[in-house]
């Protein structure tokens, strides 16, 4: 087919991308059924997508759409990081729909920079387990890791298999799937509070990284593999890891790298105990958000813009680690809780250490029992082992009723 003339061409630069989408199908032969079962929409949804006009629109579905009828993803707004007019809302019936089938907003330019050629079987093969790896990445914000294991498992070992019977030159582009995929599991693993094979799986995603021949996957999942180990109080592995990160991107470092990885070394200093590098590595990250231009994409998968309030919530990470009360309650803590339920969980559990280390017993606990809710609810070894370590910081013989409540959940949890 030919994307750069006639309608196709025309309805792109109108933003009717529902119509790029209709004209695509049609020469392909594809009913609107086949295609909404093909990405996890009813036929009607794909009927109200190609009438949308330049409306808004969901990403997930274009970047659904988009790699299943092969439409180079400039054609939809998705290439280079420009993304649509708006979101559409997460209420939305078509948007719930897409949970197996599409990848988040800030996945869509990555995963679609893959997309497939179509005289190219293997990777179509690779950018449909790529979104599988993403449709498993974003049911982690609502179903617990323990579910998702498995699951996970199993899309490696097929992905594995594929990558057995592919040809040398098909290898590389599988090995990189195969490193987004096991950074997954080792952060499944990680949320289950099982460290030993979070190193593995994190291990084995730089490994496949390289193999890719891929030097910004590479530097994220070192990254990665420093943020884990950061939270886990090894600040020396972490300092090794992120200088491993900026060493595999080389001079071009976009400036959202250096923020991320800028922030990740605040928190291995604090983890050292180190105030005043913690403090020098977070100035850092904040100069480098300051000078990231407005519509940078994120380099990397998974990976959302780094913005202030990311440097704010680090230094938050920080205080609670530091036992500096100033850091994390200086900060606007309620505009910092976000994202999914287990991520708000780990930082409400940081401003909770922060209250404790500014001796607001009460207030401190009020905040980790509504943690230890969620970590409870969705069954995370990483939550409730935090929420431990939290009430370790309190040495007293005579704990309050709180305290007491407390300590009687904790008690015989087994997850």
């Amino acid at each position: 087919m030919d994307w750069q003339s006639g309608p196709i061409r025309d309805a792109s630069r109108e933003g009717d991308y529902g119509r790029v989408v209709a004209l695509a199908r049609e020469d392909q032969r594809m009913t609107q059924t086949q295609l909404g079962e093909s990405i996890g929409l009813s036929q009607s949804a794909v009927s109200r997508l190609e009438k949308r006009g330049s409306g808004t629109y969901s990403t997930d579905v274009l970047a659904a759409a988009a790699a299943h009828l092969r439409i180079p993803p400039a054609l939809v707004g998705l290439a280079d990081g420009r993304m649509p007019q708006a979101q559409a809302r997460d209420d939305d019936p078509m948007h719930r729909r897409t949970i197996l089938g599409g990848a988040v907003a800030a996945m869509a330019a990555p995963i679609l920079a893959a997309a497939p050629d179509p005289h190219d079987p293997t990777g179509g093969q690779a950018a449909a387990l790529r979104l599988s790896t993403s449709a498993y990445r974003r049911l982690d914000g609502s179903t617990p890791s323990r579910d998702l294991s498995e699951p996970v498992h199993t899309h490696l070992r097929l992905i594995q298999t594929i990558t057995h019977h592919a040809s040398e030159s098909d290898r590389p582009r599988l090995a990189a799937v195969a490193s987004e995929a096991a950074s997954l599991a080792g952060w499944l693993s990680w949320d289950m509070d099982d460290n030993g094979s979070a190193r593995t799986w994190y291990g084995t995603a730089i490994k496949a990284a390289r193999s890719a021949g891929d030097p910004l996957l590479t530097a994220y999942q070192a990254g990665s593999l420093a943020q884990f180990e950061a939270y886990s109080g090894n600040g020396v592995q972490a300092l090794n890891l992120t200088t491993r990160a900026r060493r595999a991107l080389g001079d071009r470092r976009p400036a959202v790298a250096n923020a991320w990885l800028s922030s990740v070394e605040a928190l291995a200093h604090a983890a050292a105990g180190d105030r005043r590098r913690a403090d020098h590595a977070l100035t850092a990250s904040r100069a480098a958000v300051a000078t990231r231009p407005t519509e940078e994409p994120p380099p990397w998968p998974w990976v959302f813009t780094f913005t202030e309030a990311k440097v704010s919530a680090a230094r938050v990470a920080c205080g609670a680690r530091l036992g500096l009360p100033d850091w994390v309650l200086s900060e606007d803590t309620e505009a910092l809780t976000t994202g999914h339920a287990k991520q708000r969980a780990l930082i409400v559990l940081d401003i909770a250490a922060g209250h404790l280390a500014g001796g607001r017993v009460e207030a401190a606990f009020a905040h980790a029992s509504r943690a230890l809710d969620t970590g409870l609810k969705y069954r995370s070894g990483r939550i409730v082992e935090r929420a431990r370590q939290v009430r370790r910081t309190l040495t007293t013989n005579t704990p309050p009723k709180v305290v007491r409540d407390f300590d009687e959940r904790l008690h015989g949890v087994y997850l």
